[in-house]
């Protein structure tokens, strides 16, 4: 019984130092009722927030990068009237490897995604 739960909770302790994940990336559908303009306003604003520095690459596209603690990640972020996405472009330090990434990166994404809700509906709809 004893070797048994020595057993459990050594794999438990190791699932819990799992520190890769399968990249998110987002696909958001908003109300048709925002702009596109709504919409970058609410991408640029809450990447910002978050410390992201976000450039236009040109229409319906916003490049954004990230640099924490030595880990560096990029994305790139389309968008239109009533949707966006937020795909992965390229890391460094942060254990990208066949599809996998560390997870801060998965919660720096979801946090974005959060966050760029939030400010559509602070917005309102017109």
């Amino acid at each position: 019984m004893k070797r048994l739960l020595c057993c459990a909770v050594a794999i438990m302790a190791l699932a819990g130092c799992a520190r890769t994940e399968p990249v998110k990336n987002v696909k958001e559908t908003v109300s048709a009722k925002y702009s596109g303009e709504q919409i970058k306003k609410a991408v640029t604003e809450a990447g910002l927030a978050r410390q992201w520095v976000m450039q236009p690459a040109g229409p319906g596209v916003i490049n954004g990068h990230l640099m924490q603690r030595g880990h560096r990640a990029d994305i790139r972020v389309t968008y239109g009237t009533g949707q966006y996405a937020i795909d992965y472009v390229s890391s460094q330090n942060l254990l990208a490897e066949n599809g996998q990434i560390h997870r801060n990166y998965n919660r720096w994404i979801a946090n974005l995604d959060q966050d760029i809700q939030l400010r559509l509906a602070s917005q309102g709809v017109n």
